[in-house]
């Protein structure tokens, strides 16, 4: 894969994850304005993930089978409708619709692409630099999304924080999606992994008999976690303390930034820590920062914390990602990358809706140190993960009369 194919897909995930991370900060804004409670909010954060749930496997398997453009535009479409009726309808029945199609659309995205420069690597190396790249995606949109729209929110219109500018806002953001197909459209497909018609047929819960791909997949899912509650308790933290959006957005932003700049640094430090080590110090350190969180008053300490917590976690995925393709066969990465985000997504639609409610109960300070214990009992199993340290299957050993599908 050549660098400018590289960048094209990571500028293409930057504005259709921008399209769904604004609308995450808008949306649970405009319900507070509207008076929702704070578990209301939580269960609309929530819709964000709901359609990966499902669609995470069956969007595995058909990049299995097609590739990169087809699914890609479905992904484009999903994205551009929920911003469409959003603008039209700005309410909170519509912008649940909107969150389940941005969420579905990110989520096809993140699977898609993921597997594309998986496949295009020739080695654990390269491998491990494509993957360090296409994290600063998410990164770089966690805070184009929430600061833009936050700016947006703010100073678009007639009053701050008015209907006017929520529409303004949800505008600005359907024009994305439409960027992201411009850049994949012609993206070249790479050659598909043959299936013995003779063997027996595969079903993707197979993988999780590894007892690697579950550990992977545990400390996956406390890494996540942490970065979901983050987003979802900040705005209402935030909120509680008189912050206007624009400083909220801030604040995520900072933490967005942290987590995209430490991926630049990623291929450097890939090179000197193993994968193992790397995580290990991102789960000691957001423990430590989980446990200070709640007790910082203001915004700028507020930000030192979320540059921190950035940093720990943003080194995380790309890791991830390397352990997962290491363990999982070369035609069935699709599938494993889905049961992946399948189990994150059914973390990130019912953590916002347990945190919004023991926020309510014991006060969303508290939610951050339960979040801190929970990593911290779970650390030591990273310890079982066991690395592998071999070449890459060869991933383009099929018939050369054989088409791409597209």
């Amino acid at each position: 894969m050549s660098r400018n194919e590289l960048l094209r897909l990571v500028f293409a995930q930057i504005f259709l994850h921008t399209t769904m991370t604004g609308l995450r900060l808008a949306a649970p804004l405009l319900a507070l304005s509207l008076g929702y409670s704070a578990g209301a909010v939580g269960a609309l954060i929530a819709l964000f993930a709901l359609s990966q749930i499902f669609l995470a496997i069956p969007a595995g398997k058909y990049a299995d089978h097609h590739g990169v453009r087809r699914p890609m535009g479905f992904a484009v479409l999903a994205a551009g409708l929920a911003m469409v009726l959003a603008t039209a309808l700005p309410s909170i029945p519509v912008l649940c619709i909107a969150a389940m199609l941005t969420g579905a659309s990110a989520g096809i995205t993140v699977i898609v692409l993921q597997r594309h420069i998986g496949r295009a690597a020739t080695s654990n190396a390269e491998r491990k630099q494509f993957f360090s790249w296409l994290a600063i995606a998410p990164a770089v949109s966690n805070f184009l999304g929430p600061f833009g729209v936050g700016l947006l929110i703010d100073h678009a219109g007639l009053v701050s924080g008015d209907l006017q500018a929520f529409r303004i806002s949800f505008a600005v953001l359907a024009v994305l999606p439409l960027i992201t197909w411009l850049l994949v459209m012609h993206v070249r497909e790479l050659p598909y992994e043959p299936y013995d018609p003779k063997a027996a047929p595969t079903h993707a819960w197979d993988l999780l008999r590894s007892a690697n791909f579950r550990y992977i997949l545990f400390v996956n899912w406390l890494q996540s976690a942490s970065w979901d509650i983050h987003t979802f308790l900040v705005p209402i933290l935030g909120y509680e303390r008189g912050l206007s959006a624009s400083t909220i957005g801030t604040i995520l932003g900072a933490f967005a930034i942290a987590a995209a700049l430490i991926r630049m640094a990623l291929p450097m430090i890939s090179s000197r820590y193993s994968e193992k080590r790397v995580i290990a110090t991102s789960c000691i350190i957001t423990v430590l920062v989980f446990a200070i969180y709640p007790m910082v008053t203001h915004a700028a300490e507020m930000i030192v914390c979320a540059i921190v917590l950035g940093a720990s976690l943003g080194c995380v995925q790309p890791m991830i990602m390397s352990l997962l393709t290491q363990v999982t066969p070369a035609n069935r990465q699709g599938e494993a990358l889905g049961i992946r985000l399948m189990f994150i997504n059914a973390s990130s639609f019912f953590m916002p809706m347990v945190a919004g409610s023991f926020g309510a109960l014991i006060g969303v300070g508290a939610v951050f140190w339960v979040v801190a214990g929970i990593v911290a009992a779970g650390t030591p199993v990273v310890r079982k993960i066991q690395a592998v340290d071999h070449p890459l299957e060869d991933s383009t050993a099929t018939a050369p009369e054989q088409p791409p599908k597209s």
